[in-house]
């Protein structure tokens, strides 16, 4: 088994590779700590299955998943982040990712997912299955978020979060001049005039962990 474990956190990583160390007797493991190690270590060889973080200090993991979809089209790749399902879920299972998890699932939980998303089928919980069958069924009336690039619901996740347009700029490698044109460009898609009525939707909408 051969798998990628793309997460900025080494106690992370070193936790998942027990965990796989556990469960494979033949086990190698690549590891990258951002978008440009993880695009890298893709092209160089091949992996079973990616493990992918949403967040990541040079590109958001949403990004990096589009772009494994190109380099890789068949290569399985497992979202594994902190952030709740009703976040991300829905938006990485359409870019193209094989499964979602949380951070705070058993490990048990975790290597079912992997040997379920390696053999070719799709990790589903309960709770995102019935979270998709909404979302499916209300396709025609979709929510304003829905009409937002990758980029800017991520914009907008962390406005609504409390961060301040600095300290997004720090944390995707923007400047405060695009951060706040990304800001504008929400506001006019969500029909809002302040930042205090993002976070009123966002919360409203369960978008915020």
């Amino acid at each position: 088994m051969k798998v990628l474990i793309a997460d900025d956190h080494p106690v992370v990583r070193r936790g998942l590779k027990q965990i796989l160390a556990d469960e494979y007797q033949t086990l190698a493991v690549g590891e990258a700590q951002n978008a440009q190690e993880t695009l890298h270590l893709i092209n160089k060889q091949d992996w079973d299955i990616a493990v992918l973080d949403i967040s990541m200090p040079d590109k958001s993991g949403l990004e990096v998943l589009k772009e494994l979809r190109q380099l890789r089209p068949k290569l399985p790749v497992l979202i594994l982040t902190s952030y709740p399902e009703e976040q991300y879920a829905i938006r990485v299972l359409r870019a193209g990712a094989r499964g979602y998890m949380t951070k705070e699932c058993a490990p048990e939980h975790l290597i079912d997912a992997i040997r379920k998303v390696t053999r070719g089928g799709r990790y589903i919980s309960p709770g995102l299955a019935e979270l998709l069958a909404i979302t499916l069924s209300d396709e025609q009336g979709k929510p304003p978020h829905e009409n937002l690039s990758d980029r800017e619901y991520q914009v907008l996740c962390m406005i609504a979060s409390g961060k301040t347009v600095s300290q997004i700029g720090d944390e995707l490698a923007l400047s405060v001049k695009t951060v706040s044109t990304y800001r504008a460009r929400i506001l006019e898609k969500m029909q809002m005039k302040t930042s205090a009525e993002l976070i009123h939707y966002a919360i409203r909408n369960n978008l915020v962990g």
